[in-house]
């Protein structure tokens, strides 16, 4: 089953474009049990960490909220088998009404990857992808993943990379052999120069790297930010103040659910001095124009 969005934008109150499925219902997990813990201890997180397709779908149903869903293929950086981007997308078609499936491929797998890459979206309807590259142990500016961003710009596909801090790895030796420095933002500048067509979104404020995620948003205008992963009662200022301006169009609402739920991200949202007319376009709208979902 292809998806293919029944999302009414004026039915609901936000869009969350930053969300993880972590479990198969068959009890694998795309992490191991140390991952994990280690993960939801840094989160502070004390609900369900494996939540199912349609479980999740449920939860966002009831909070009239619509969500992005995503897994991480890290096979070759954790050594660890990924879950199946085609089986997420075949159970987001059947909730479409409120679910919205991207894929994941290993870059390091060359042109396996980029043959996965197409059929998630021609095949599966998938309308981004989500990439980790501390988890997946690469470097996005190398040549040599040119050919995958090059045929991600063909598709019309999102790509959504993970900056700054992970939680996952976090307090462990090491940090579980885990390098920040693969997530650092700059890394993203060359591919969104030279690949004007691809939209790219920096997930997370990208902390310690905050300045340069603001100055990569306001450069190139195919490039966003989202917001997930931190309270935003956590925001570093700056980046508060260029929502509200410069970037009042390229920032998007996105929890990082289940480790961050929407609950607790909304009610710090709220408190935040962010202006009234703002407010929606971070909530939803912008990421209803990115997804072509509104216009």
């Amino acid at each position: 089953m292809s998806y293919v969005s029944r999302i009414d934008p004026d039915a609901i109150v936000a869009l969350d474009v930053h969300t993880h499925i972590e479990s198969d219902g068959h009890g694998h997990c795309s992490l191991d049990r140390e991952l994990l813990d280690a993960s939801a201890k840094y989160f502070r997180a004390d609900q369900d960490r494996t939540p199912t397709v349609a479980s999740l779908a449920a939860y966002y149903r009831e909070r009239q909220m619509a969500a992005v869903i995503f897994t991480v293929d890290a096979t070759t950086g954790l050594g660890h088998p990924a879950l199946s981007s085609e089986e997420i997308a075949q159970q987001a078609a059947e909730h479409a009404d409120v679910l919205i499936p991207f894929g994941s491929v290993d870059p390091r797998k060359g042109t396996a990857a980029i043959d996965q890459a197409r059929r998630l979206a021609h095949d599966y309807g998938v309308l981004g992808f989500k990439f980790h590259p501390s988890l997946q142990a690469f470097q996005p500016d190398d040549p040599a993943y040119y050919p995958l961003w090059s045929a991600l710009e063909e598709l019309g596909t999102i790509a959504l990379f993970h900056t700054g801090q992970t939680g996952i790895g976090a307090g462990l030796p090491g940090g579980r052999g885990i390098k920040l420095r693969y997530s650092d933002p700059m890394l993203l500048d060359d591919i969104a120069a030279d690949f004007p067509g691809l939209r790219i979104i920096m997930a997370h404020p990208s902390v310690p790297w905050v300045d340069s995620a603001i100055s990569i948003a306001t450069h190139k205008a195919n490039v966003y930010i989202d917001l997930s992963g931190w309270s935003p009662k956590y925001f570093p200022p700056q980046l508060v103040r260029q929502a509200n301006s410069l970037l009042r169009d390229k920032v998007l609402f996105g929890s990082d659910y289940p480790v961050l739920t929407p609950d607790r991200w909304l009610k710090d949202f709220d408190q935040l001095e962010i202006k009234d007319d703002v407010r929606p376009q971070i909530l939803k709208e912008n990421a209803l124009r990115l997804l072509g979902l509104r216009g």
